[in-house]
């Protein structure tokens, strides 16, 4: 029921215009407002809008704080230099991915954000771990709203909201700043491919600082279709497809992410194992031939033998050809190796190609 989902600080702005909602990990969310393909447009060639607060925000506080967070990821936390943002990833005993996040560093905090559909595990994760480390956690999803501006135009169109110098911040780089005179958080972040920011005011200062950026220019509000697709071109791993608890980071192919000389993670002998493993599968890409989409769980095959999994598929808009992503067996990973993905009962050619599949020109 609709009622019982959770809204975000745009949940009527969603519904006023057009806004097709989807419960989404228990969030009532626009999946588009007009078409899939011309939101992911508007991203790759001018601006898109994104409602992003269903997204989970854990702050954290105190001298442990950083202590703490060195030993919940695999990435160096210690190492992280105000004013920077750092992927992460948060596993398991036994080296499997509960979740993959972003780690912000403030001056007086540190910021974690997870994925919808994973906040309630990893605060519970998170809360059974926390006794060990002088650090307080609050979770200020509901109380922040998040907004993602995207696209080659998001630099101007978000620098007229915030006192922030925009054009200083590099990527990956995250600031306290004032939003339409409310106390603000920038980063230079997205999961687009393209160059963007994103945001967080208080909640009660969400909708008006949507409604100024809908009419600061050629801007399109855009849903969490065009999302999925926009990532995808760009080779990012979406959790529950690519990254669950059964996969390992280097399986996954996020061995950048995991630094194990620089803090025992939890998790840490598991994620070292795994690496050691040489028939572990790859995630690659694939280009596949005609118009028919190989969905999550299509079975790629070498001949007549299986050997891997679909993971993600869709139509490029960008690039206009199918794409996806699979994991297959370490023989058959290689860029350019030809296989067939099982499209309900038909075999349809592939080729490995290299990841991403879109990367904008800088």
């Amino acid at each position: 029921m609709t009622d019982s989902l959770l809204k975000t600080p745009f949940h009527a702005w969603h519904g006023d215009h057009g806004g097709r909602l989807v419960d989404f990990a228990g969030w009532d969310m626009p999946v588009q407002y007009t078409s899939i393909t011309l939101e992911h447009t508007a991203v790759r060639t001018g601006i898109g809008l994104f409602d992003i607060s269903h997204m989970g925000r854990l702050q954290f506080c105190g001298p442990g704080a950083c202590g703490f967070l060195d030993r919940l990821l695999t990435n160096d936390v210690a190492s992280i230099e105000c004013g920077s943002v750092r992927y992460a990833l948060v596993c398991r005993d036994d080296g499997g991915i509960l979740d993959d996040v972003l780690v912000y560093r403030f001056q007086d905090d540190y910021l974690l954000v997870v994925n919808a559909s994973n906040r309630e595990k990893i605060v519970e994760w998170i809360t059974r771990h926390l006794d060990e480390h002088d650090v307080e956690m609050w979770d200020r999803t509901l109380e922040w709203a998040m907004v993602a501006v995207q696209g080659p135009g998001a630099l101007e169109m978000t620098a007229a909201v915030t006192d922030c110098d925009l054009t200083a911040m590099v990527y990956y780089g995250c600031e306290t700043a004032s939003v339409l005179g409310h106390a603000g958080r920038i980063s230079r972040t997205g999961y687009t491919g393209e160059d963007g920011f994103e945001l967080i005011v208080p909640a009660e200062a969400g909708p008006v600082l949507w409604e100024c950026l809908m009419e600061g220019g050629e801007v399109m509000a855009c849903g969490l279709g065009c999302r999925d697709t926009l990532r995808l071109e760009a080779g990012m791993p979406l959790y529950g497809h690519e990254l669950d608890e059964q996969t390992d980071p280097y399986t996954a192919g996020l061995g950048f992410a995991v630094k194990p000389d620089a803090c025992e993670f939890i998790g840490r002998e598991a994620v070292m194992a795994a690496r050691e493993r040489v028939d572990r599968k790859r995630r690659v890409g694939l280009d596949l031939e005609g118009r028919r989409i190989g969905r999550e769980g299509a079975e790629v095959f070498s001949g007549e033998t299986a050997v891997g999994e679909v993971t993600s598929g869709t139509f490029s808009p960008t690039l206009e050809r199918v794409i996806a992503m699979a994991y297959v067996e370490p023989a058959v990973a290689e860029v350019g190796t030809l296989l067939e993905v099982d499209i309900r009962g038909k075999r349809v050619a592939a080729e490995v190609v290299k990841l991403p599949f879109y990367r904008r020109e800088v």
